[in-house]
């Protein structure tokens, strides 16, 4: 593969998926990630930190999000701002051309103690983002807290509900069922 091709990130981000796999994450180096996709060592630090952000991607989703919960209509509860949100997550992030690459992604992420701390501290900080974007709508401190974990549960679960199905369903259905099901269950407690 050319070093001129686009898509650089995406390429390192496949290569260390299939490099983690093949060896381990711990048995893989930034040098052997960017060999395999066709790049250089610069190439990769001009995309990523650090091999741990090939899986966790910056700050791509947490503006995502907040973007959506600013961008949902004024009369949007928090909670309806919330599903704004992970629409566009769905849109975005979790789509069927994605499915396969974010399962690989997961696996590994299972398998490795350190990037399950890191996936738990990426998940504080999108709760959050996602609260302070809640707070910049009017929406009070409590409340605001409340939407955001709440939404991020249902965006757990929605997240293994769309990893178990095989057929296309769309992310953004199964967020808003999820949603559903959360305030449901909150409802009960």
């Amino acid at each position: 593969m050319a070093r001129w091709e686009p898509n650089a990130a995406e390429r390192l981000a496949h290569a260390a998926l299939d490099l983690f796999a093949e060896r381990g994450y711990e048995n893989t180096t930034v040098i052997d990630i960017a060999q395999r996709a066709g790049l250089g060592k610069s190439t990769f630090f001009r995309h990523f930190q650090d091999k741990r952000e090939v899986l966790f991607g910056g700050r791509a989703i947490s503006g995502l999000l907040t973007e959506a919960i600013a961008a949902a209509p004024e009369t949007a509860t928090p909670l309806e701002a919330i599903a704004h949100a992970l629409e566009a997550a769905g849109r975005e992030v979790f789509t069927p051309a994605r499915r396969e690459l974010i399962a690989r992604r997961q696996a590994v992420i299972a398998a490795n103690p350190e990037l399950q701390e890191r996936e738990a501290l990426k998940n504080l900080a999108l709760i959050a983002s996602m609260t302070d974007a809640l707070k910049e709508r009017g929406i009070p401190d409590l409340t605001a807290r409340v939407a955001a974990e709440l939404g991020a549960l249902a965006a757990a679960i929605a997240f293994e509900r769309w990893s178990q199905t095989t057929a296309g369903d769309d992310f953004s259905e199964i967020a808003r069922q999820a949603l559903a099901d959360v305030q449901t269950s909150t409802a009960s407690c």
